[in-house]
């Protein structure tokens, strides 16, 4: 179930990955985690919707990662990746819109940088499965590097909350909503 991110990108300068398991089996898991809105997490949430200005609480996670900026460049049972480009260290929204995703691939502007934002669920064991996230962000040029370097310390204390935030809802939802396993 986990998607060739290497695809997308393989040598990436910045890589997030966050994992939480779960008592229930990956279809319920990935049907809660479909669930979770921006206004479901707190702190997170406040920051996304600061570096992406306009985007409504009540919108789920699921659903921003399939409306520009971002552009959906693999979706199957259980995974979505999806892409963003642009100046992602900027106070304004600085992110071209992509139509498809050999555009993600073939951007090339310089200054920029491309992101991969990919969920996904895999079984973890008997009536058990796990939540995966990674992010992965690779810079255009050595404008880009600059830019990202910049961004690295913002990246890197607020990470954290996928995990406890985003992720920690998701699986307490799929596990009050499932009912044990016989």
């Amino acid at each position: 179930m986990r998607p060739d991110l290497d695809h997308w990108l393989r040598d990436p300068a910045i890589r997030v990955h966050h994992r939480r398991e779960a008592a229930v089996p990956h279809t319920e898991l990935w049907q809660a985690a479909r669930t979770v809105r921006i206004a479901d997490t707190r702190v997170l949430g406040r920051i996304l919707r600061w570096r992406i200005p306009g985007t409504p609480a009540s919108i789920a996670y699921d659903e921003l990662f399939r409306e520009p900026p971002f552009a959906i460049l693999h979706e199957a049972e259980g995974a979505l990746v999806s892409g963003l480009v642009g100046r992602i260290w900027t106070l304004r929204r600085d992110y071209p819109t992509i139509a498809d995703p050999e555009e993600f691939r073939a951007w090339s502007a310089p200054g920029t940088a491309r992101v991969v934002y990919a969920n996904w669920v895999e079984p973890a064991g008997p009536n058990r499965a796990a939540l995966v996230s990674e992010t992965r962000v690779a810079a255009i040029d050595r404008d880009g590097h600059v830019g990202l370097t910049a961004v690295r310390p913002l990246i890197a204390a607020f990470h954290p909350l996928i995990a406890r935030e985003a992720l920690v809802i998701a699986v307490r939802r799929a596990e009050e909503q499932t009912p044990p396993a016989p």
